[in-house]
């Protein structure tokens, strides 16, 4: 497979990097990573200005390698990420855009695109773990409306999102993957409580979400009622498939900066520091590699379970990787491994929550095992 770029792709990846060149010197300071409604502004004001520049519709709606083109350049020249935006843009916005109707896509779409509206990811309960299916959160139908009680947990950014990416089981004695429900809550409708949840890194992008006799319109509703699932699954292909992409990118980055960095300090003699950069070296590129193949052969703009292979392995790789940065710093004095203050500490501190985000490592194994390789479901 060639995936080198076409002339319309280089010309594409040529005039991005000389709008970046320009535009990023003048952007304002990113407020503090603890200012979540700073950040929220901040985030959004980035989208509006690349929408305003013709590069809003880069998530969805574009072709996938140009879309591929713009992650890597954007990720390269040190752009702000999506942030606040994540959600929105990465998997719930395609999500809509694949499954959604014409009434839901005009509605929902173009406010992410244009930096107005925030998306949050309602998927995790305290009681279900890493079985997603075993959720429990309540939604019954009364009229025009579901009725939601329960709750969420991890829900990215819901303190300052205006929607919400929402499953609920809506057929209690249906099969658990076949009575849920994919919704779009708004999250200023009665009956909603979000208190924000401190990681290890001390940031609170995340909040648990409780909810109660909240009403959502079933005009809400992305796709059919208990073919939830379904739509899921589309939802986290996208996760899995082509959000990590500028991840990957900077991946690689920081790869460079270490070598520099063992170079500086000495700690670049050790020939076993040297064969584990030089191995991480070669994952990521394969995982660079495999994410355009990934999004090449997507469906209808939709990733496949190659997804679950690029994120098994992502997971680990990107663990490996800041291991080595504290293998890095743990020689610079005063023990720069554990500084927070320092570089890459705080990242590898998050790398932790890689194997668990957007499904388990375990979840990933078994997905490979049934859908790649075809071996028969566990007992």
């Amino acid at each position: 497979m060639d995936l080198s770029d076409t002339p319309q792709e280089a010309e594409f990846r040529a005039r991005l990097r000389e709008w970046l060149a320009k535009v990023l010197p003048s952007l304002p300071v990113a407020p503090s990573p603890d200012d979540w409604p700073g950040r929220r502004a901040y985030d959004l004001g980035w989208q509006r200005t690349l929408y305003d520049a013709g590069y809003g519709e880069v998530h969805w709606g574009a072709d996938p390698a140009v879309r591929m083109i713009f992650l890597e350049e954007t990720e390269k020249a040190g752009a702000p990420y999506v942030g606040a935006n994540f959600v929105g843009l990465l998997h719930a916005g395609p999500t809509v855009a694949a499954e959604g109707t014409d009434e839901q896509r005009a509605r929902w779409l173009p406010p992410v695109l244009r930096g107005e509206e925030v998306w949050c990811q309602g998927f995790s309960e305290p009681d279900a773990g890493s079985d997603l299916a075993a959720l429990r959160t309540r939604a019954r139908r009364d009229g025009d409306h579901y009725v939601v009680s329960g709750s969420k947990i991890w829900t990215s950014h819901a303190e300052v999102a205006d929607w919400c990416e929402l499953l609920v089981r809506t057929d209690p004695d249906a099969p658990k993957h076949r009575g849920i429900t994919w919704l779009a809550m708004p999250m200023d409708a009665p009956g909603i409580t979000v208190r924000p949840l401190r990681t290890l890194a001390g940031s609170n992008e995340f909040a648990e979400v409780f909810l109660d006799e909240v009403r959502v319109p079933v005009a809400n509703r992305v796709g059919e009622e208990n073919d939830g699932w379904r739509v899921t699954m589309v939802t986290l292909s996208f996760e899995r498939g082509t959000a990590f992409v500028g991840e990957v990118v900077a991946c690689r980055r920081v790869l460079g900066e270490l070598a520099l960095a063992a170079r500086e300090n000495g700690r670049w003699d050790d020939p076993v520091l040297r064969r584990r950069l030089g191995r991480l070296n070669a994952e990521f590129r394969a995982l660079w590699r495999l994410t355009q193949w990934n999004v090449s052969e997507a469906s209808e703009g939709v990733p496949g379970v190659g997804g679950s292979v690029f994120k098994l392995r992502y997971s680990h790789a990107r663990q490996e990787l800041y291991e080595a940065a504290a293998e890095v710093l743990g020689a610079a004095e005063g023990g720069a491994a554990l500084d927070l203050e320092q570089p890459w500490v705080l990242d590898r501190l998050s790398s932790l929550s890689y194997t668990i985000a957007a499904g388990t490592s375990q979840i990933q194994h078994g997905i490979v095992a049934e859908r790649v390789l075809g071996l028969p479901k566990g007992r």
